[in-house]
């Protein structure tokens, strides 16, 4: 099994696509419990004009059906919103890796609190990309996360 900040390599790249596209740094990737990618994905609202295409929501529409998500591990670049953090409760995804919470702290208490396996890498790649990011873009980020002008 790969470790944590293997896997997070994948998500960080999706991130980086959606940057150079224009569009909001997050990326996420759900991969199987021997560390196999399934599907993965970045967060295309911006590329899309469509407000439900997040980095989770577009790695776990590209891993495809499965009859059970409880072996499954989804990586982000960033905490879960509370959208993404439903999604992983709805299918039961069994683990969450956080790349960071310091720009966004979003639902993985909850999603710990409620049984799923979270770990926070506190990753400096990925703090960076988003401090880099909210400084130049505020308003598509406020966008994001719903605070209105």
């Amino acid at each position: 099994m790969n470790s944590a900040a293997d896997l997070l390599v994948t998500a960080y790249e999706e991130a980086q696509l959606g940057l150079d596209e224009g569009g909001i740094p997050i990326g996420a990737a759900l991969f199987d419990r021997d560390g196999k990618l399934l599907g993965r994905g970045h967060n295309r609202r911006v590329q899309y004009d469509d407000p439900s295409v997040h980095a989770e929501t577009d790695a776990f529409r590209n891993a495809g059906r499965r009859r059970d998500y409880r072996d499954t591990i989804m990586v982000t670049t960033l905490s879960p919103c509370w959208y993404c953090s439903g999604l992983v409760r709805q299918f039961g995804i069994g683990a969450v890796v956080v790349g960071e919470a310091r720009t966004f702290h979003g639902g993985h208490d909850w999603l710990a609190a409620h049984g799923v396996s979270v770990t926070v890498l506190d990753d400096a790649a990925c703090i960076d990309m988003m401090t880099r990011f909210i400084a130049e873009r505020p308003e598509l980020w406020n966008e994001d996360i719903g605070v209105p002008e």
